[in-house]
């Protein structure tokens, strides 16, 4: 079962399969209205059910047209649509869901959850967002970085702010695509020891700062993340903690020349980071919105088609 719910258990190899067919997919549908089908049509009769206890855009509107593009449908639940909200197991709901669709992304509270439910499921499931990891995120990410021109092996990424679910992907991909990581996080913010070591003991270079300057210097790519994420109840907190990482043109230029920028949306400048840098011309951040339905596809056919 092709599950794809963090980086770890997938090959480096598998992992540079889905980011080319991603690539050549895309390059495929120049010029085609989005709502027409891929010619190949490769998951016709497929159908993926969604499942969102957390608000969504872009993975809710990328995973819908993904599936439609490659020729199969869907249907989406949030967590108040479902007998979930009124306690039914996860594991009896993943057992029913089998019966009836081919897949099942889950954006879930909890990454416990999304392990269980993929545990308990008979067809393949997709970690859509959890509070430890985004792998579909990260994938987006890296497509859009290669378009870029970036050689991901040798390359430089600077995260800066909380050590959250992003910045513990980018710690996953790390050794699979061989590029070093330096990761700037406030005392009380920082990533998962865990993967940090996980990561270091898979050869990937892991650098821990609490210095953004010192972070970026050298980096080819900054990214960043909202301060205050769905859930957290100490928004004034958290803001006054990590307001001394908002990456701003200054910080921008401590990096190599014409890195690039990074942010996986929704972006609240002026906090995180400043409208210059996000909206000026390093900035990729709308490009790496866009690979997220070219990167789903090729996630969506992995899973389903090996």
């Amino acid at each position: 079962m092709n599950h794809f719910l963090d980086l770890w258990p997938i090959s480096s190899g598998e992992l540079r399969s889905i980011l080319d067919n991603a690539k050549s997919r895309k390059a495929a549908r120049k010029g085609l209205p989005k709502g027409t089908a891929d010619k190949d049509a490769p998951l016709a009769g497929h159908t993926l059910a969604m499942i969102f206890e957390k608000n969504s855009t872009r993975t809710r509107v990328s995973f819908d047209m993904a599936i439609r593009q490659l020729g199969g449908t869907s249907l989406i639940l949030t967590a108040t649509d479902s007998q979930i909200s009124r306690g039914e197991s996860i594991e009896d709901t993943a057992r029913v869901m089998s019966r009836y669709v081919d897949a099942v992304m889950m954006r879930a509270n909890r990454h416990a959850d999304v392990e269980a439910f993929a545990k308990f499921a008979s067809v393949p499931v997709i970690n859509g967002l959890t509070e430890k990891s985004h792998p579909c995120q990260i994938m987006a990410d890296l497509q859009t970085l290669e378009e870029a021109g970036l050689v991901l092996k040798g390359s430089r990424i600077a995260w800066v702010g909380d050590g959250n679910n992003m910045a513990n992907t980018f710690i996953h991909a790390a050794p699979k695509f061989g590029f070093s990581l330096s990761v700037a996080t406030p005392a009380g913010y920082d990533a998962d020891m865990k993967d940090v070591e996980r990561a270091r003991a898979e050869q990937g270079r892991i650098d821990l700062f609490r210095d953004p300057m010192q972070a970026v210097a050298g980096a080819d790519v900054v990214v960043a993340d909202t301060f205050v994420s769905m859930g957290d109840l100490d928004a004034d907190k958290r803001l006054a903690d990590l307001g001394g990482y908002k990456v701003s043109g200054e910080l921008m230029r401590a990096a190599n020349g014409g890195a690039k920028f990074l942010h996986c949306l929704p972006a609240h400048r002026g906090e995180e980071v400043d409208g210059d840098v996000i909206d000026g011309p390093q900035s990729l951040v709308f490009d790496e919105a866009e690979n997220r339905l070219h990167a789903q596809k090729a996630i969506l056919e992995w899973c389903l088609r090996g």
